[in-house]
């Protein structure tokens, strides 16, 4: 590269103004205090949950049956860290759907620390608060039963019935306007074993992966297929997933947060009620993960769907996994077609790790691991500066960037600004072509490996001297 490039300290300024990216966010620090949220369908869980963890995450409609997996937050209150869990309504009379929705609610109490039991105060105790309190009662672990939906006096001496559950006191709130949450979660903490209070800057826990995909292409198969056990719903019907699902799953001989998510539709302007939320928190759920499993339906054509969820990964800059799901349905017919339309549809996106699995059988599941551990290392990778800058000098001597407007501009200088994804900068005397700029991103893939991972190619052009 020319000994120009630290001309009139230009570069040296425009260096000091480069983002160098990363995260501030908290990292995981080992297992903490679980405590699940329960109750029978519409009674506010939800609502309480979004008020707890401090911002509307939990998808809530004024319909019963909104939430149907166990969906885990994580929580803190005065400075003491939690995991709560959401699930959805708990009905012992529960059939179909429902039934399964319950017993995800169980064993969700099965595993938790401490349970907050959510009764509508401005109901009363129903037959299925009583067979849920029964339950409660013999599960011999702390349990703090609160009295929804309690918005003035008169619906506080209401929740005195609530003492018929035999739970202990009742602990009047209202989810929707905040009134005593703060009192209720003091009671909470009290209730939970002791843990360390919050610690910021510890080692980075587990990876977290997000798994997206359109409806009904077995994101939730894929999920308990590697859990080994059915952690999230699985149903014929699309769309049974609605809120972001976090699971921890040991693979590998490491830790792994695998958050499923629901299906993103053809036009979310079209999506009302629960479903347009579930579509922003499948959105969110990607900005959380640092690479996301894209889940295709192999016997199928490759859809627009398809297409713009992948389009929605590059454009987060997440590492990417493409797993062609069913693959036990696809025949070699299909399998020559397929390579067709990726040929032709995915041109854009051949750094993308591939793997095709069945998660109905388990088929190549277990390949899923060493894609995922590849597209993470190269979506961290940093190149050092001395290294770019030599393969730079015998790329552009070997080929020159096209001449514009009778000129041929130089590199002076390169960069990585930042990683996560990997972004790169170019100090040039001059435009560079969109397509030279390719054939550059290309050329470093090939040298540096990058797979996996979207990487970010930017100028930085000289401006002229003033005279």
């Amino acid at each position: 590269m020319s000994a120009e490039y630290d001309e009139n300290g230009w570069i040296e300024a425009e260096l000091a103004t480069l983002d160098e990216g990363g995260h501030d966010e908290e990292p995981d620090s080992g297992p903490l205090p679980v405590v699940a949220v329960v109750g029978r369908p519409n009674v506010g869980k939800s609502t309480l949950v979004n008020r707890i963890i401090g911002r509307r995450e939990a998808v809530v409609e004024d319909v019963p049956g909104v939430t149907r997996d166990r969906v885990t937050y994580d929580a803190n209150w005065r400075g003491r860290r939690f995991t709560l869990v959401d699930t959805g309504g708990w009905d012992h009379e529960a059939t179909g759907m429902a039934l399964k929705i319950a017993e995800q609610a169980q064993i969700a109490a099965e595993l938790a620390d401490v349970i907050l039991f959510v009764v509508d105060a401005t109901v009363g105790v129903t037959d299925a608060d009583e067979a849920v309190g029964s339950v409660l009662r013999k599960a011999g672990k702390p349990v703090v039963l609160a009295a929804n939906k309690v918005d003035n006096h008169l619906v506080e001496l209401e929740a005195n019935e609530l003492w018929s559950l035999g739970l202990g006191q009742p602990y009047s709130v209202s989810a929707l306007h905040g009134r005593s949450s703060g009192d209720l979660l003091d009671v909470v903490l009290d209730a939970l074993p002791e843990t360390p209070m919050m610690k910021f800057g510890e080692e980075r826990g587990p990876r977290r992966v997000a798994l997206l995909g359109k409806p009904n292409v077995g994101k939730s198969s894929l999920l308990n297929r590697v859990a080994g056990e059915e952690r999230v719903l699985v149903d014929p019907m699309a769309g049974t997933t609605r809120d972001p699902v976090d699971e921890l799953i040991e693979l590998g001989g490491q830790p792994w947060r695998f958050i499923d998510t629901a299906g993103i539709r053809r036009r979310d302007r079209e999506l009302k009620g629960a479903d347009f939320y579930a579509a922003m928190r499948t959105r969110a759920a990607l900005e959380r993960a640092e690479v996301a499993i894209v889940l295709i339906d192999a016997s199928d054509v490759l859809t627009e769907q398809d297409l713009r969820i992948i389009s929605l990964v590059i454009e987060s800059g997440r590492a990417m996994v493409v797993a062609f799901n069913k693959w036990d349905l696809v025949d070699e017919d299909r399998r020559y077609y397929l390579e067709k339309e990726i040929e032709r549809q995915l041109v854009r996106t051949p750094w993308a790790l591939r793997v095709n699995i069945s998660a109905k059988t388990g088929r190549h599941v277990e390949k899923l691991v060493p894609a995922l551990e590849r597209a993470i290392d190269s979506w961290t990778t940093r190149v050092p500066t001395a290294r770019l800058n030599q393969f730079l000098t015998e790329l552009v001597q070997a080929t020159p960037p096209p001449v514009r407007s009778g000129k041929q501009p130089k590199i002076l200088f390169a960069t990585q600004a930042a990683t996560e994804p990997p972004k790169f900068v170019l100090f040039t005397s001059g435009f560079l072509e969109e397509t030279y700029r390719r054939f550059i991103e290309r050329r470093l893939r090939e040298e540096f490996g990058f797979e996996g991972s979207p990487i970010n190619v930017t100028m930085k052009i000289r401006e002229k001297r003033k005279k």
